[in-house]
C-alpha cells in the first residue's frame, strides 16, 4: 500500500492528467488539493477526447473514489458542466466528492480578475481570466464563500453580502464594470449548492477514513512547481501551492501519510502566459514543438511557447518536491529532430549559475548552457518497452535521469493511455526506478 502525490515538475501542461489516470488504475481515492478551473487536464480514451479541470481524473474508474480537495476553489458552474459531459460519455460519477470546507470562486471574482488583468497592461500577469487569484485573495482575507454556504439560504447570505457589496463598488467604481445583482446571485448559487449537495463531504475524515483502512491515495497537484506561489518564478505564478508540501495542506493530512511523490515532466519544457522561460525557442523549431505536441492550454486554447529540456529547473523541482521518481511525457514529440539540446546550466552575468535563481528579473537575465544530444528521427509512438526505443532515445532519457539525479518510472510517448511505458509501477514497485542514473 502506497500513498502517492503527483506533481508537475515544470510550468504546469506536463501531461498530469494522462499520468494520474495512468496511476489511478491501482487508487482507491484521488485527491485533487488545490488550484482551480485554470487547470486543465486532457485525456484521451478509446479515441474519446475529455477534458476536465476540477474533477479528477480518477473519475473514469467506477470504483475509484474522487475527492475535491479543501485546497481547491470551485466554481460550482464549471463542475456541474463537467458531470453533465462526464454523464453523457456514460461515466459513473457516484465516486465523486466534493469538500465542504472548499472555498467558492463567485462571479465578481471572474469580473475582477478579468479587470485587474486588463489593467496592468504591457504588466500582465498571463492569467486566466477564471477568477482563481481574487478567489484565494479572499480566502485570505477571511471574506470567502465555501461549499458549505451554498447549502443554506440564510447561511449564503450572511457570508455573501458584505463581500458582494464590496466587489460591486470595486466593480463599478474602480473598472466601470456592471455591479451584480445580490439576489440573483443568492439565487443561482444555491441552486448550484442545491445541485452539488450529494457530493459535498467532510473532506480530513474522508480520507482518513481511507487511510484507517490502508487504501490507495493518489494526491493530484495542479499546474506545476515553477507556478507554485511561494517557490515559482513571482510574480508569474499561480495563486496556490502546486508542489507536493501543498498535498498536505490542501487535503489535510500530516506529511507521515505521504509514502512516495512522482513528478510529470516533458522531453522538453512548455510555458503558458508571460514570465521569463530561459530555453525558449522561436521560429520553425518552436512552431514543430508546438504542432506536434498539440501545445495549446486545456483551459483557455492559448498556444504555449515552447523550449528544451531545462535541467535547473528540473533539479530544483527534484529538490523542493522530494520526488523520488519521475514519468517523461510527449517523448514522441522529439522523433523528427536530428539533435536535441538540454539546458545544463545558466550564464548569469558572465557567471555559471547551476541553481534556480529566486529573483525574477535574474531569472530573465539567465542565458541557457546547453548540452547537444543527437536525434533518432524515427518513430516512437509504437514503443511499448524500453528494449523497443531507438538507443539514442534511450541514452536522452538517461541524460535526463542522470541530470535530475532521479529514475525515471514512466515514459509516455503520446495521449492514449496504451502509449506508455512503464519502467516500474511507481505505486507498488521498488523505491528505485529501472531507468536510474
Amino acid at each position: 500500500m502506497a500513498n502517492v502525490v503527483v506533481i508537475g515538475a515544470q510550468w504546469g501542461d506536463e501531461g498530469k492528467g494522462k499520468i494520474t489516470d495512468l496511476l489511478s488504475r491501482s487508487a482507491d481515492v484521488v485527491v485533487r488539493y488545490q488550484g482551480g478551473v485554470n487547470a486543465g487536464h486532457t485525456i484521451v480514451v478509446d479515441n474519446k477526447v475529455l477534458k476536465l479541470h476540477l474533477i479528477p481524473s480518477g473519475i473514469l474508474y467506477p470504483d475509484t473514489i474522487c475527492l475535491i480537495g479543501s485546497g481547491t476553489v470551485v466554481d460550482p458552474k464549471v463542475m456541474l458542466r463537467e458531470i453533465e459531459m462526464l454523464k453523457e460519455n456514460d461515466i459513473d460519477i457516484s465516486g465523486l466528492q466534493l469538500a465542504s470546507t472548499a472555498h467558492v470562486t463567485m462571479p465578481y471574482h471572474r469580473l475582477l480578475d478579468q479587470a485587474m488583468e486588463q489593467q496592468r497592461g504591457t504588466k500582465k500577469i498571463g492569467t486566466t481570466g477564471r477568477g482563481i487569484g481574487p478567489t484565494y485573495a479572499d480566502k485570505a482575507q477571511r471574506n470567502g464563500v465555501r461549499v458549505i454556504d451554498l447549502l443554506d439560504e440564510q447561511r449564503l447570505r450572511d457570508r455573501l453580502l458584505v463581500p458582494l457589496n464590496e466587489k460591486n463598488d470595486l466593480l463599478k467604481k474602480i473598472y466601470g464594470v456592471t455591479p451584480l445583482d445580490p439576489e440573483e446571485v443568492i439565487k443561482e448559487y444555491l441552486t448550484f449548492g442545491n445541485r452539488l449537495s450529494q457530493h459535498v463531504v467532510d473532506c480530513t475524515r474522508a480520507i482518513h477514513h481511507a487511510a484507517r483502512n490502508r487504501k490507495n491515495i493518489l494526491f493530484e497537484g495542479a499546474q506545476g512547481t515553477l507556478l507554485d506561489l511561494d517557490h515559482g518564478t513571482y510574480p508569474y505564478v499561480t495563486s496556490s501551492n502546486p508542489v507536493s508540501g501543498g498535498a498536505c495542506i490542501g487535503a489535510g493530512v500530516g506529511p507521515t501519510l505521504i509514502d512516495r511523490v512522482i513528478g510529470v515532466a516533458k522531453a522538453y519544457t512548455t510555458r503558458v502566459g508571460e514570465g521569463p522561460f530561459p530555453t525558449e525557442l522561436e521560429g520553425s523549431l518552436n512552431d514543430q514543438l508546438c504542432d506536434r505536441g498539440g501545445e495549446f492550454g486545456t483551459t483557455t486554447g492559448r498556444r504555449r511557447r515552447c523550449g528544451w529540456f531545462d535541467g535547473v529547473i528540473g533539479r530544483y523541482a527534484v529538490e523542493v518536491n522530494g520526488l523520488d521518481c519521475l514519468a517523461v511525457t510527449k517523448l514522441d514529440v522529439l522523433d523528427e529532430l536530428d539533435e536535441i539540446k538540454v539546458c545544463i546550466a545558466y550564464e548569469l552575468d558572465g557567471k555559471t549559475l547551476k541553481h534556480f535563481p529566486s529573483s525574477s528579473e535574474s531569472f530573465a537575465k539567465c542565458k541557457p548552457i546547453f548540452k547537444t544530444l543527437p536525434g533518432w528521427n524515427c518513430s516512437t509512438a509504437d514503443c511499448r518497452r524500453l528494449e523497443d526505443l531507438p538507443s539514442t532515445a534511450m541514452n536522452y532519457l538517461r541524460f535526463l535521469a542522470e541530470l535530475m539525479e532521479v529514475p525515471i518510472a514512466i515514459v509516455s510517448l503520446g495521449a492514449s493511455r496504451d502509449q506508455t511505458i512503464v519502467v516500474e509501477d511507481p505505486i507498488h514497485g521498488p523505491k528505485r526506478a529501472l531507468l536510474n542514473h
